[in-house]
């Protein structure tokens, strides 16, 4: 079995890739190693990567319908696990055009491509992002997701349609996942997590907006890892008691088309403040807080319901905060010899 991983050399892409690696899967990854943060991390994780012998690294970017065309044509992959995207809300405020041509132009072009040669399963990377402007706690699959709060949110919530729209032509069985706020060792450096150690270990002054008032459900990268994998090895499928004409049709349901949408988050949301006193106590320091009103684009709160990821694979999530936290210090700690 042949799996391409787009996004290998980011965050969840490699955690995904070494993953499937290790149980002995066949896997390409495709990466543009963009500059959106320290392009040696990415370096550093292809590095591990290519150390297994069923690995080959791709380097190439999404919207370059070509070099996509040449690795479909060279690998014939079975399952494709879309996690390349231009990712971060507040980017998106300021460089519109690297979502539009990473995340709707890539995304399109990645479904022609899936298309083409009739690949089992497609399963690509959606967000909690999408649910917006809604303040209903916990967020469901069936809640409504047309007020976008910014346009990383809407490219997401794009890419849920556009796949929708290729499940129901051409049957095409595609699954998008909804992640919730992922963390863990090798994350992104443009995530709080990141941001935060590093500064309190430089004894920095650490950014908190909305003063502290925020909570997320904060998900570490192995059960994220864990869903994903369940997922790309059960292809959605059409769902034959699903009714066009009811009163209240579920929009989360895979309905006529072989289609699915799952949130997969902890579970468990935690407020700021504690996220941060779990990271202090787990460096042995005191952060200084830099309190600052909410960012454009940005949510209050976040809140996973993931009944449905369990009915339907098993997904249940086992990394409290205060244990991924910890095993995030040590490979900082670690990689940076801090």
């Amino acid at each position: 079995m042949t799996v391409l991983v787009t996004g290998s050399a980011g965050f969840i892409g490699f955690h995904t890739a070494a993953r499937l690696l290790r149980e002995g899967k066949t896997v390409v990854g495709f990466d543009n190693h963009n500059p959106y943060y320290d392009p040696s991390l990415k370096e550093a994780r292809a590095q591990l990567l290519k150390q297994f012998p069923g690995y080959t690294h791709v380097v190439g970017d999404l919207a370059d319908k070509a070099a996509l065309d040449a690795v479909f044509a060279a690998h014939a992959p079975d399952t494709v696990i879309n996690l390349a995207a231009q990712a971060g809300v507040r980017y998106s405020v300021e460089n519109p055009a690297a979502y539009v041509s990473s995340n709707l132009v890539g995304f399109a072009n990645l479904l022609e491509c899936c298309r083409a040669a009739r690949v089992a399963h497609l399963v690509y990377a959606s967000t909690s992002s999408v649910f917006g402007a809604n303040a209903a706690m916990p967020f469901t699959e069936t809640q409504g997701t047309a007020h976008p709060m910014s346009l990383y949110a809407a490219t997401k919530k794009s890419n849920e349609v556009m796949a929708h729209s290729y499940s129901h032509l051409f049957g095409l069985p595609t699954t998008g996942l909804r992640f919730f706020t992922v963390y863990g060792p090798w994350g992104r450096p443009d995530m709080a997590l990141f941001k935060f150690t590093k500064a309190i270990l430089a004894d920095e002054p650490i950014d908190v907006f909305n003063r502290g008032e925020m909570t997320r459900d904060f998900t570490y990268v192995d059960d994220i890892v864990e869903g994903v994998v369940r997922v790309a090895a059960q292809p959605a499928a059409p769902d034959p008691e699903w009714r066009a004409d009811a009163d209240t049709p579920d929009p989360s349901a895979s309905g006529i088309a072989p289609y699915r949408i799952y949130n997969i988050g902890g579970g468990a949301p935690v407020p700021l403040m504690e996220y941060i006193r779990t990271l202090e106590s787990c460096l042995g320091r005191t952060a200084r807080l830099n309190l600052l009103p909410m960012q454009p684009g940005d949510v209050p709160a976040t809140a996973a319901d993931t009944s449905a990821l369990k009915r339907a694979v098993g997904y249940a999530p086992s990394t409290p905060v205060s244990v991924g936290v910890a095993r995030f210090v040590e490979w900082y700690r670690d990689h940076f010899r801090v």
